[in-house]
């Protein structure tokens, strides 16, 4: 695994580099504040404030991606990473000082927990597209392999150094370490050389306007992302409790230690990095991208439900270490095509209505749970949810022209969806090539 992970390294750019430099600290540094926060509302404000957060939080979330990605889509990655990333460091350094203050107050913190999405907006959809931009076609399924790789890592060490500084120096030390990771993760991004794709920047309201309405006319018009998004957003409804609450509610079922949960998180996250790290290519080499799209999304719903149904914690980590590869397959098989088929000039929108779906999905998921929840024990609804997404995800098999958009090269699927639907991008020019695409 090593000697793929030096691989994949040493084939990107300096300037993806620089990216996922900036990316680790920044995951590190996300992972202190989901410690800390919630630990501090928790301790102080009690279950009401924490409710409260966090459905202000996902209703806010909900409504950013579609406003402000038109944004997205005018300016170069780079300089949305710089922007976000720095303006991160001013909510965190908030955040720090109201802690260190004892100043307690749970709308100021949602005024911070604002911030950081509005600026999270920017970050991660260009985060999630740069590598289109800086790495030629041929790269592009290690450089986002090497990116699921980083992110796996992070969530691995993130709580980890998080936990052990909360423990060490309570809430006010970890929101500094979360301060001071995201001003070195905006140094560090600050260093990324500057693109020389083009970027269009006129503006106003109405041009804002059009632009957020052609990119949900082109989610909608293209079959094939229609489909894809409405699947993956039926089997999130399921899926996303399976990762956050019915692993925690698992765990005190069985009546183990705070430590148990940790350990379900570790292996959750080592099986990521398996996948990241050439379990998930070695699945596509040998079964091909249409079928590991289907079996490993199929594979997450059967994992989740063993862990609902499990009594040994030792077998619970089994299925937690499944389900992490098979997450990581699912997502690394089709991102490479997905964001070739794009037109560059759309591909921040695209992904904002997919992570405006996801944001439905995370509000609908836990609100069906808590019914469930109050009628059947845990084990029960947390197989039925893990059964269910595994029934959602053969829903990929019924998506028009997927079989047909799998079987293509990187070459041939670049820009797919402008050639094979031009009316769902009446606006969209042919893409600008960068240094590395064209050498390639």
């Amino acid at each position: 695994m090593l000697k793929e992970l030096m691989e994949k390294w040493a084939v990107v750019s300096y300037a993806y580099k620089r990216v996922l430099a900036s990316e680790a600290l920044d995951l590190v540094a996300q992972m202190a504040s989901a410690v800390a926060v919630p630990w501090w509302i928790a301790t102080t404000g009690g279950a009401k404030d924490l409710a409260i957060y966090g459905i202000t939080l996902a209703i806010v979330s909900l409504l950013l991606a579609p406003v402000l990605s038109p944004f997205g889509d005018r300016f170069s990655k780079r300089s949305q990473i710089v922007f976000g990333q720095t303006a991160l460091t001013v909510p965190a350094l908030m955040l720090a000082l109201l802690a260190s203050t004892h100043q307690y107050h749970i709308g100021l913190l949602i005024v911070a927990g604002v911030m950081m999405l509005m600026a999270r907006t920017f970050v991660d959809a260009s985060q999630m597209t740069i590598p289109v931009e800086l790495e030629p076609a041929e790269h592009l399924p290690r450089a986002i392999g090497l990116q699921k790789l980083v992110q796996s890592m992070g969530r691995l060490a993130g709580p980890a150094i998080a936990g052990g500084v909360l423990a060490a120096g309570g809430t006010a030390a970890t929101l500094w370490l979360y301060f001071l990771l995201t001003l070195l993760s905006a140094t560090v991004a600050r260093g990324i050389p500057p693109s020389r794709t083009s970027a269009r920047r006129a503006g106003g309201f109405a041009k804002w306007k059009t632009d957020m309405r052609a990119g949900l006319i082109a989610k909608w018009t293209v079959p094939l992302e229609r489909g894809w998004t409405l699947v993956n957003f039926l089997v999130w409804i399921f899926i996303g409790p399976g990762f956050t609450m019915f692993m925690a509610l698992k765990v005190k079922s069985l009546n183990l230690s705070g430590g148990w949960l940790g350990a379900c998180e570790a292996a959750l996250s080592i099986g990521m990095l398996a996948g990241a790290l050439g379990l998930s290519d070695r699945l596509v080499q040998r079964f091909g991208r249409y079928h590991i799209r289907i079996w490993a999304a199929a594979t997450e719903g059967i994992a989740l439900a063993l862990a609902g149904q499990v009594s040994s914690p030792y077998i619970l980590l089994c299925a937690f270490w499944i389900a992490g590869v098979a997450n990581t397959s699912m997502s690394l098989v089709g991102v490479t095509h997905r964001a070739l088929a794009v037109p560059p000039d759309f591909r921040v929108r695209l992904t904002a209505v997919s992570q405006m779906c996801t944001q439905i999905a995370n509000m609908i998921g836990p609100a069906i749970a808590g019914i469930a929840l109050l009628h059947w024990p845990v084990s029960t609804v947390y197989t039925a949810f893990g059964l269910s997404a595994m029934v959602f995800a053969f829903g990929f098999l019924l998506v028009p022209r997927s079989r047909e958009f799998f079987g293509l090269s990187h070459e041939d699927v670049r820009d797919w969806y402008r050639t094979q639907y031009p009316s769902a991008f009446p606006e969209s020019a042919p893409p600008t090539q960068t240094p590395a695409a064209q050498a390639s």
